[in-house]
């Protein structure tokens, strides 16, 4: 009976196979080759679609990915300003609440020179950059909870009482390193900004000016502070900023170096005022000498050239600045702004 078993299933599995060959033999070349093109052309039909419904909500919103950005310098955050980069904590505060209410999402100077512009639509990218690393930007009480009164805790305040409005910045640290002495210390501050989300730029160790140094000096100065952060949290830098935003006689070098064995490759150099910056998109994006704003208001040469004035004009010309379609993938803008893209980005044009 065992074998019979066998031989009946044998039967049965052979006869199954013929069946099922016959069954793909059978099958319409023609039929088959229609409904492929079928296929294809609704799936064309859906991207039309989906192509056609991109611009028109780009064009509602007025999205311009070729627009300018603002790239704002601070440095001290304390209660009496000694000089004039300092701010109080209330004036940081009261710039910052007027960035949310006028749809800025802060981004880190990393994101910005690498294209990385991930906020909603019809926002505004704006970047944090802070200088020479103070302990009024940043300190931490035991349970490592931000200071108040300090920058990242006004910061962190403010993006609570804002959704969207991101609690990012980037840094420019120097020796300094937030008043902290050992490598302990130093570690522990960096690491927390870079588990945050918090951008950690190099300002050089020493912040000499580099203007009228030799190559080789240049290096070694940028190699210095590039290593006073790698060495603390494995972490390269992205940016530099420039000491005195003082650029060398060759600007290349500030972006590309190597000294004693360690070389630096950066997407972008940062200088120290006046303009807002351009677009990563747009052709004319210098990443060897980007523009900051100083924050202070209108007085003196602030009249026109610092954080108050150039949110001003921002807002009145906003067709100027950058106003994203709230899709990483695409750069968007009013199809006669054409000329103005960087071509490597040509396959990510969403022209309305």
């Amino acid at each position: 009976m065992g074998l019979l078993r066998v031989s009946r299933i044998g039967v049965v599995a052979v006869t199954a196979g013929v069946v099922l060959a016959g069954c793909a033999q059978s099958e319409d070349p023609q039929a088959k080759k229609d409904a492929g093109i079928a296929a294809a052309k609704a799936s064309a039909a859906g991207q039309a679609a989906l192509l056609k419904s991109k611009l028109a909500a780009a064009a509602k919103i007025r999205a311009n990915e070729l627009g300018e950005i603002p790239v704002l310098m601070y440095h001290r955050v304390i209660d009496k300003p000694g000089t004039q980069d300092d701010r109080t904590p209330q004036q940081f505060r009261t710039e910052l609440e007027r960035l949310a209410k006028e749809d800025y999402v802060p981004i880190t100077a990393a994101e910005y020179v690498s294209g990385r512009i991930d906020i909603p639509a019809g926002r505004h990218p704006v970047v944090l950059t802070f200088d020479d690393s103070s302990p009024s930007q940043f300190a931490l009480d035991g349970m490592g909870v931000p200071k108040p009164g300090t920058a990242v805790a006004i910061l962190q305040d403010v993006a609570k009482t804002h959704p969207g409005f991101r609690p990012v910045a980037t840094f420019y640290v120097t020796r300094d390193l937030f008043g902290k002495t050992t490598p302990e210390e130093q570690t522990e501050m960096l690491t927390w900004l870079r588990d945050k989300g918090f951008d950690i730029g190099n300002h050089t160790r020493d912040h000499k000016s580099l203007g009228g140094k030799p190559e080789k000096q240049v290096n070694a100065e940028i190699v210095a502070g590039h290593e006073l952060i790698t060495k603390l949290i494995n972490t390269n830098p992205v940016t530099l900023a420039l000491p005195y935003g003082n650029q060398p006689s060759t600007k290349q070098w500030g972006l590309k170096g190597t000294s004693g064995g360690v070389s630096y490759n950066y997407g972008g150099v940062f200088l120290a005022g006046y303009t807002p910056a351009l677009s990563p998109f747009n052709k004319k994006f210098d990443p060897l000498g980007i523009p900051r704003i100083r924050s202070m208001d209108k007085t003196g040469d602030c009249a026109k050239f610092c954080s108050t004035a150039w949110l001003d004009w921002l807002k009145t010309n906003r067709d100027e600045r950058y106003t994203s379609d709230g899709d990483v993938k695409t750069v968007a803008f009013p199809k006669f702004k054409s000329a103005f893209l960087i071509k490597r980005y040509t396959d990510r044009v969403l022209a309305y």
